[in-house]
């Protein structure tokens, strides 16, 4: 797509970074310069490329220049230490490291613990911006059947998995998404996602260069520079995770009660972010959240602040996108909506394997062109993962009501069995999150003598005052006696990944009774 809309509209817009507007023919010049370096320096086929930047024009140049050159790309968090780059370098092979700074200091001190690679190229000491050679290969779609890219799995529950996804799971989860939320060429995306995810890069920016539209790039999310943005009017679409959907609510609800925009420090300040504020953004076209559960509480505030109603997805890195609440009709708190189109889901006992009718809990499967083709070097945690007629098993747990709409209860390896009950960690959340006092609030489980398990909850409060007894006795008249915790733990915030996910089994580490 990237080169088919550089030949058709080369001037059309395609990416704004600090300030600069980069046309769609400007992005193709970037990727056959980064395709041209990655020749020169032996890449071959199907050979693995580490991408370990943080957000920038030329991570993008970097993305499209090892596909258009052949390569397969390998995405590192850029937050990643010692231990998490030693297992993903190693795990994947990577022949070729593309990074700078302090990512480039990072992996210079294992760099002896990494035998496959070969050469670590610094995007501040190789040309990005011009191909000054002929490609020793034209650029050239890549064959759909081949891999395209390697995501590492959180790893919230055991060492990160590389899920392979080809170029065909690629280009159906784009095209996917693109009908559902009625993406068009005018589009134009505020993003301030990581690229190293794929919420980031695989819907963000898949969904831009597929459609001809263009987006707004930014190293990170800053809630002042991000609310500054959306005032601007500039724009249709934002994309983010609830923790963003939160701060921004907090920055609503400074400039309200100041009438004025609320002093905070921005990190970037080209000429381009310097718009006039109003109170509350004009509408856009799409506000999404995904990559963690959005409390209906955050869903209800955002709306009565900013006047919409965000959209809620569901997907992972195994398969992108998997379900959507409705662009056009209800978009109901608490749930993931409907399966994407061209995609099936199906929830399914999690002993027999069968199918459940709705209302009752289980497995979420998916299945559909969109789901990765395996786990690199891992075939059997690959024949785990799938049933024999091709339904991908995602460990995530959920039930669909009547009318089609599924909600996420939590993980199946998070399922606490406390006395011989089935606790679903998400149902216990959403009550202690309405009792007030309770900002953040995180279910898990604790192995117990006497019953097996228990109920424990990790609670963020903005009232000091609020007692382990307050918090129980609220759950009383909502919860059945064993789903209420027994152990309350006051913390001042939840740990979280970098994509805003609760990582409960370092809260469970933190707090178990030797």
């Amino acid at each position: 797509a990237l080169l088919t809309h550089a030949a058709q509209q080369p001037d059309k817009r395609c990416v704004v970074w600090q300030g600069h507007t980069y046309t769609y023919a400007d992005m193709r010049e970037g990727t056959a310069a980064f395709a041209h370096v990655l020749q020169q320096h032996g890449l071959q086929p199907s050979e693995h490329v580490a991408l370990f930047l943080e957000n920038s024009i030329v991570f993008l140049f970097a993305y499209f220049g090892i596909g258009l050159a052949g390569g397969v790309v390998v995405l590192v968090n850029n937050t990643y230490k010692q231990t998490e780059l030693r297992h993903i370098l190693n795990d994947s092979a990577a022949r070729i490291c593309i990074t700078s700074g302090a990512q480039l200091n990072e992996l210079q001190r294992i760099r002896a613990d990494l035998p496959a690679l070969k050469h670590i190229l610094d995007i501040d000491t190789h040309p990005t911006s011009s191909s000054p050679h002929p490609l020793t290969q034209p650029l050239a779609n890549p064959n759909p059947d081949t891999p395209a890219l390697i995501g590492y799995t959180s790893g919230t529950t055991g060492r990160s998995k590389g899920a392979v996804l080809l170029h065909r799971n690629l280009a159906a989860n784009a095209h996917s998404v693109c009908a559902a939320w009625r993406w068009t060429s005018e589009d134009h995306l505020l993003l301030m996602l990581p690229l190293f995810h794929v919420h980031g890069l695989l819907v963000g920016i898949s969904g831009t260069i597929l459609m001809g539209a263009s987006c707004e790039l930014h190293r990170s999310f800053n809630a002042a520079l991000a609310y500054k943005r959306l005032c601007s009017d500039a724009f249709s679409l934002f994309f983010g995770v609830p923790t963003m959907y939160t701060r921004l609510i907090d920055e609503a609800r400074a400039y309200i009660a100041t009438s004025s925009p609320k002093t905070s420090e921005v990190s970037e300040t080209s000429d381009v972010y310097n718009y006039a504020h109003t109170q509350r953004p004009a509408p856009l076209r799409l506000y999404v959240s995904g990559s963690a559960a959005l409390s209906p509480q955050t869903f209800a505030e955002f709306e009565a602040l900013f006047g919409q109603k965000i959209l809620e997805r569901y997907g992972m890195t195994e398969t992108i996108m998997n379900l959507t609440n409705p662009y056009e009709g209800e978009r109901r708190p608490g749930t993931v909506g409907k399966p994407f189109p061209d995609q099936e889901a199906r929830i399914v006992d999690l002993h027999t394997r069968q199918p459940l009718p709705p209302g009752q809990i289980g497995e979420i499967e998916v299945r559909g062109p969109h789901v990765f083709s395996g786990y690199l070097n891992r075939p059997d945690a690959t024949a785990e993962s799938f049933t024999p007629d091709g339904w991908f098993k995602t460990g995530d747990l959920g039930q669909v009501s009547p009318d089609g709409y599924y909600t996420i209860t939590g993980r199946v390896k998070e399922l606490i069995i406390t006395g011989g009950y089935n606790v679903y960690p998400r149902e216990v959340e959403e009550v202690l999150l309405s009792c007030p006092g309770v900002s953040e609030v995180a279910v898990f489980g604790l192995p117990d003598h006497e019953y097996g398990e228990c109920v424990c909850a990790a609670v963020v409060r903005n009232d000091e005052h609020l007692t382990d007894d307050d918090l129980i006795a609220f759950c009383k008249d909502q919860l059945a006696s064993y789903k209420k915790p027994r152990r309350v733990f006051w913390v001042e915030a939840l740990p979280r990944n970098a994509m805003g996910k609760v990582q409960k089994q370092v809260l469970a580490d933190a707090n178990r009774v030797a």
